[in-house]
C-alpha cells in the first residue's frame, strides 16, 4: 500500500478540486463531498468538490471559487476508470476553466486506474464475504467475480481485466473473473453460469463499485440468485468500495502525479488515438458527433430513478457547441453563453446544451450541431445564438442562412 501522501509546508497556495461524476441520489454526492474533507485532512491543503453533472458545483463554478483564494487548482478524477468523461469531459471543463482564469494554474489529473491500494481494499471485500460464507480460500476451492459497471471504451474494460488478473496473483482465489453489469461482455449471470460449471465451494462476487447505488443493488442481488440457482456453491456479495481510507492512498497519489506534470494515460490503447479494430469511427473530431448521437439514445425519461440510474431525463435536443482551440478563438465560449441565456429565456425551449470536443471543422466555426436533428451550424456568433433558439430549438425552423450540413 502506498504511504500516506501530505503536502509540503510550502503550499499554501494550492488547492484541490475532486471531480465526482454526480447524481440524482444526494447520498452518493455525499460520498463525494466526504471524500474531499477527509483528503484534505490528509493532504493540509483546501480540498474542494464538483461534479460533471446533475449535482451542483459544476466545474466550472468550484474552480471560479477557488480562483479567489489559491493561484494553483489540481484536478483529481473520483472516477474508477478512463473512459469518456475522464477524456473528454473534464478536459474539456479544464481547458475552458484556463481561458476563464489565466492566472491560475491548473493542473489535470488522472483516474483512480489501477493502484496497490484498491486491489488491498478488494482483497479486504473478498475476505469479508468468505467469512460470512465460513469458507478459507487457503483450504476451500473459493472463486472471486469483479462485476464492474462496464464501459464503451475498452481501455476501461481492460482495466477490470487487469485488476482481476492482479487479484489473483500471489492469493489463493481457485479463479478471479472480470465481469459486467451492463454495457459490455461478460455480463455477471453468464461469469457465473461458467464458474458454476468447475464446482467451487464458493463464489466471492465483489462491486467494483465506488457507492451502494442501483448497480451494485444489481450486482449484490445476482450474486443471491446464482446461489439460489445452484444449491450446489455457496455464493455471495461484498460491499463497494464506500469511503474507505485507501481511497485517499490513491487520491494523495494522483494529485501528486497532476501537481507535478507526470500523469501517465493509457494513449497507446485509447480508442480516441489510436486505430482499435471495432473502434474506428470513435476516432478524430467525429467523436464528438458520434458520442453526442449515442448520449442522445440514453437520454430516456424514467418513472422512477431506480429503474435506469446512469439514463438521464430527456431533452427534446441536444445541442453542442465546439469549444476546441480554433473555435474558441472565434468566439465560441460567447457562442455558448448567449444560447444558454436565450433557452433560459424561452418558455418553449427543451435542449440540454453543452460544450463539444472538436467537431473537425476547424476554420469554419464557430460550430453549433443539433442533435437529433442532424444539423450543423457554421460561422456561428453570438448574435445569431436567439435566432438558433427562437426558430430552431423552439419552433423546428432551420435558420437556413448559418447551416454549414446536415447529417
Amino acid at each position: 500500500m502506498s504511504e500516506a501522501i501530505t503536502a509540503p509546508d510550502t503550499l499554501d497556495d494550492e488547492a484541490v478540486l475532486l471531480v465526482g461524476h454526480g447524481s440524482r441520489r444526494e447520498k452518493s454526492n455525499e460520498q463525494v463531498r466526504d471524500l474531499a474533507v477527509e483528503l484534505e485532512g490528509r493532504l493540509g491543503i483546501p480540498v474542494d468538490a464538483a461534479f460533471l453533472e446533475l449535482a451542483e458545483p459544476a466545474i466550472d463554478e468550484a474552480i471560479a471559487g477557488l480562483a479567489r483564494a489559491v493561484s494553483q487548482v489540481s484536478v483529481v478524477h473520483l472516477s474508477l476508470f478512463a473512459a469518456s468523461h475522464v477524456k473528454n469531459d473534464v478536459p474539456l471543463a479544464v481547458e475552458q476553466a484556463r481561458e476563464a482564469h489565466p492566472e491560475l494554474t491548473i493542473n489535470n489529473g488522472a483516474h483512480l486506474g489501477v493502484h496497490p491500494a484498491l486491489l488491498d481494499l478488494l482483497d479486504d471485500r473478498a475476505a469479508a464475504v468468505e467469512a460470512e460464507l465460513g469458507v478459507d480460500r487457503e483450504e476451500d476451492e473459493v472463486a472471486a467475480v469483479v462485476c464492474a459497471r462496464g464501459s464503451s471504451d475498452p481501455d476501461a474494460n481492460a482495466d477490470v481485466h487487469k485488476l482481476a488478473r492482479l487479484l489473483y496473483e500471489g492469493r489463493e482465489f481457485s479463479r478471479v473473473e472480470a465481469s459486467f453489469i451492463g454495457v459490455t461482455e461478460p455480463l455477471l449471470d453468464e461469469t457465473l453460469h461458467d464458474i458454476a460449471k468447475t464446482r467451487p465451494d464458493a463464489v466471492v462476487v465483489i462491486p467494483y463499485m465506488l457507492g451502494d447505488g442501483v448497480l451494485t443493488g444489481r450486482i449484490k442481488d445476482g450474486a443471491r440468485e446464482f446461489d439460489e440457482e445452484y444449491p450446489y456453491v455457496d455464493a455471495a456479495p461484498g460491499e463497494p468500495l464506500g469511503t474507505d481510507t485507501r481511497l485517499l492512498d490513491v487520491l494523495g497519489d494522483r494529485w501528486q502525479e497532476a501537481r507535478t506534470g507526470s500523469v501517465e494515460m493509457s494513449c497507446d490503447t485509447c480508442k480516441y488515438k489510436v486505430e482499435l479494430d471495432g473502434y474506428e469511427e470513435d476516432q478524430g473530431g467525429a467523436r464528438a458527433m458520434l458520442r453526442a448521437l449515442t448520449h442522445q439514445a440514453e437520454h430516456a425519461d424514467r418513472e422512477n430513478v431506480d429503474d435506469d440510474p446512469h439514463v438521464h431525463d430527456a431533452p427534446e435536443k441536444h445541442v453542442a457547441v465546439c469549444t476546441n482551440q480554433t473555435c474558441a478563438q472565434d468566439g465560441a465560449p460567447a457562442v455558448l453563453e448567449r444560447l444558454r441565456q436565450a433557452a433560459r429565456d424561452s418558455d418553449q425551449c427543451d435542449a440540454r446544451i453543452t460544450r463539444s470536443s472538436c467537431l473537425g471543422r476547424c476554420g469554419e466555426g464557430p460550430m453549433v450541431a443539433v442533435y437529433p436533428d442532424g444539423v450543423w451550424y457554421g460561422g456561428v456568433e453570438d448574435e445569431d445564438a436567439a435566432d438558433i433558439v427562437s426558430s430552431h430549438l423552439d419552433r423546428d425552423r432551420i435558420v437556413s442562412e448559418l447551416v454549414d450540413q446536415t447529417l
